[in-house]
């Protein structure tokens, strides 16, 4: 159980930040064996000129119909771009101090910048996610929930708040809400790493062998 349990930490961590490039090295390598990780695209520093809501509809589309998984982390990417741009200067300089302040393993330090980031703009739709995932790493998951909620509301297709709600629901052994959710990110972002095995686990124990 305890090793489950350390799994799907360290897979939530990895999906809700690691792709982003929050995450410390050190969690991104417990899901991935030195040598073997992957790099993902980097994502590029500006985007068109377009509506960002049409942007982020034709990106979701272009997710789902992706046909390997090079070409769906490099959608995927973008779209982490999209999520982390902001038209705050100070926004992003908090946002940017806030990555540091985890990679030195100094999680209150970074809560409280992220804290300044959503009063000052709480629209701003990724630090309530980053909030949410530091919350859960103090193991807070009612703060953390009530964060993944206010980024739902915001952005209900955010597959890495999703993946989190269902690690979430998993640890306090809610299985049937962890199932729920982890359906509703692999409905978003079909090519989430090691959450499908994770629905069919979940999907034998909720609803049995043969349904």
């Amino acid at each position: 159980m305890a090793v489950r349990i350390r799994f799907a930490r360290t897979l939530c961590l990895a999906l809700v930040l690691g792709t982003a490039g929050l995450a410390p090295a050190a969690l991104a390598q417990q899901v991935e064996p030195p040598g073997k990780q992957k790099k993902l695209p980097e994502a590029p520093s500006k985007l068109p000129k377009v509506d960002r809501s049409k942007n982020l509809d034709f990106l979701f589309g272009a997710l789902k119909a992706a046909p390997d998984e090079a070409s769906a982390k490099h959608v995927e990417a973008r779209i982490w771009a999209i999520w982390l741009q902001t038209p705050s200067d100070t926004a992003a300089l908090l946002m940017s101090r806030a990555k540091t302040a985890v990679d030195a393993k100094k999680i209150d330090v970074a809560i409280k910048l992220l804290d300044s980031i959503i009063k000052l703009r709480p629209d701003y739709i990724e630090a309530w996610n980053r909030r949410a995932t530091l919350y859960y790493m103090q193991n807070d998951y009612g703060r953390s929930l009530a964060d993944i909620q206010q980024v739902l509301i915001r952005e209900p297709r955010h597959f890495g708040a999703l993946a989190g709600l269902g690690m979430i629901m998993q640890e306090v052994g809610d299985e049937r809400r962890a199932l729920e959710a982890y359906r509703k990110a692999l409905a978003v972002n079909p090519h989430l790493e090691k959450i499908p095995d994770q629905v069919k686990a979940l999907t034998e124990k909720v609803e049995g062998r043969d349904i």
